[in-house]
């Protein structure tokens, strides 16, 4: 079989292959964000200082992140399918050992288990997904994909929040079992047979400096949060993972089978698009991490009416994205994506100047525009990312896709918290390191200051599209 796209029988079952794949692109990206909200729950249960509690999210986006490249070469080389169910059967495990409230020590475990499983499903999909589908209906489908990840990655808080309210922690993994069952079973009935792999030895060295590299810069960026990215110790820490990034580079640049072809970022498309996918889950990260601070503790919303509101967000992008997709089979992805970078960057400039007394609705229509504009803009662009490449790369295409959005979120996270707090720190005059009940001004501050540098990573993003839209009509 050389080809999905001709086969009578996968073409019957394309959109059950989508929607086993969905189905567990949902979960995986979903478990990434969900915790943070259970955090404070997990720590008093399992009598834990909240520093320590944190790596229950650290751990699965650190191991994820050093995995995802080797998952997508291994998609390459022993069949894409063949690690996407693996990768279903090992989450499936983690998630029912993660949900035992037993001691801490097993929670993390089961968390990396889950990140290993994460990692081969998320470096997978859009490759399987572009296999599967004809280009007259490719963009369609990448655009589903990308309404489950932004999906499974922005409605973590508010599903999160609703799951606490009325059972124990230990649900917010444990939904994930009768998901990952039913997926796990349709995928055994629907998925075809890999297409014939390469079989091509795996770039070892390449990847060991790869993990070299981002295990130190995580922990980097999570301790330089607590003691200050000037610390001797985080510097140490940067200067290590810059050091074997340099390392790695060299090796695969010189390696006869490279982890990853930097063939692949001489192409303007996809190069562009990848970096423009990262600046935009930066983005929305500054969101996540500010707004329920916004919501909860300036706006003295619960938690549950907190849920609520944040789901609008991925409700409206999954309607929208598909949407998107289809028009960009019809009209291509280039316009679409700018008119999506734009409504983006309406979206922070209005967050950027919320008050105490912005009415709700105002709120309910900046929170629309954005997930609008993120679902015009994620089914364009990951059509570009995988459509730029040689079908012998669509592994690694869709591990790198996988690795600047999960670099997205980290980054945002630091970055918004970092901005945030210092901010209020030069407005209070002292050392600020949380919300301050008794001056909610020096947070609003913050949050203007943070969702200004929010606008100007849109920006840069929209100009880079453009500069790349601009290059487009020149070659024509």
């Amino acid at each position: 079989m050389t080809s999905y796209v001709n086969d009578p029988k996968v073409q019957k079952n394309r959109w059950w292959i989508i929607t086993a794949v969905g189905m567990f692109t949902i979960m995986s990206t979903l478990d990434a964000s969900i915790v943070n909200i259970a955090l404070p729950v997990m720590a008093k249960d399992l009598a834990i200082p909240m520093n320590q509690a944190e790596w229950v999210v650290s751990s699965y986006l650190i191991v994820i992140c050093a995995l995802l490249l080797l998952m997508g070469r291994l998609g390459d080389t022993i069949g894409k399918i063949r690690v996407f169910r693996m990768g279903t059967v090992l989450f499936t495990i983690g998630s029912l050992f993660a949900g035992f409230n037993h001691s801490f020590a097993l929670l993390l475990a089961a968390r990396v288990v889950q990140a290993l499983g994460a990692s081969m499903t998320m470096a997978n999909n859009n490759g399987i997904i572009t296999e599967v589908f004809p280009m007259k209906e490719r963009g369609k489908a990448l655009g589903l994909i990308g309404s489950f990840v932004s999906v499974g990655s922005i409605a973590g808080p508010g599903l999160g929040g609703l799951i606490l309210g009325q059972l124990p922690w230990g649900y917010i993994f444990w939904i994930n079992l009768p998901i990952g069952v039913l997926t796990m079973i349709i995928g055994q009935v629907v998925l075809p047979k890999d297409l014939e792999p390469s079989h091509a030895p795996i770039d070892w060295p390449g990847f060991l400096s790869f993990v070299v590299a981002i295990v130190p810069f995580f922990f980097a960026v999570n301790l330089g949060q607590v003691i200050g990215f000037g610390s001797a110790r985080v510097l140490a820490l940067f200067a290590v993972a810059v050091l074997a990034f340099a390392a790695f580079v060299h090796i695969e640049r010189t390696h006869p089978r490279p982890l990853v072809s930097f063939k692949l970022f001489a192409n303007a498309e996809f190069t562009i698009s990848l970096l423009a996918g990262f600046m935009i889950f930066v983005t929305n990260f500054f969101f996540n991490v500010i707004s329920p601070f916004y919501f909860e503790n300036a706006r003295g919303f619960s938690a549950t009416t907190a849920g609520y509101i944040l789901m609008l967000f991925p409700i409206v992008q999954v309607v929208v994205a598909p949407l998107a997709g289809s028009l960009s089979d019809k009209i291509g992805p280039y316009k679409i994506t700018l008119v999506g970078l734009i409504l983006i960057l309406v979206s922070q400039i209005g967050y950027a100047m919320l008050s105490l007394s912005t009415p709700v609705a105002l709120l309910l229509l900046l929170i629309g525009v954005m997930g609008f504009g993120n679902g015009v803009f994620q089914s364009p662009n990951n059509t570009i990312v995988m459509s730029a490449v040689a079908p012998s790369d669509l592994g690694i295409a869709g591990g790198l896709n996988a690795l600047a959005r999960n670099l997205g979120m980290v980054v945002g996270i630091s970055t918004a918290t970092t901005v945030l707090f210092a901010s209020m720190r030069q407005t209070a005059g002292r050392k600020v390191t949380t919300y301050l009940p008794t001056h909610p001004d020096y947070f609003i501050t913050g949050m203007h200051v943070a969702f200004y540098v929010a606008s100007v990573l849109c920006l840069v993003a929209i100009l880079l599209t453009a500069w790349r839209m601009w290059q487009q009509r020149q070659a024509h």
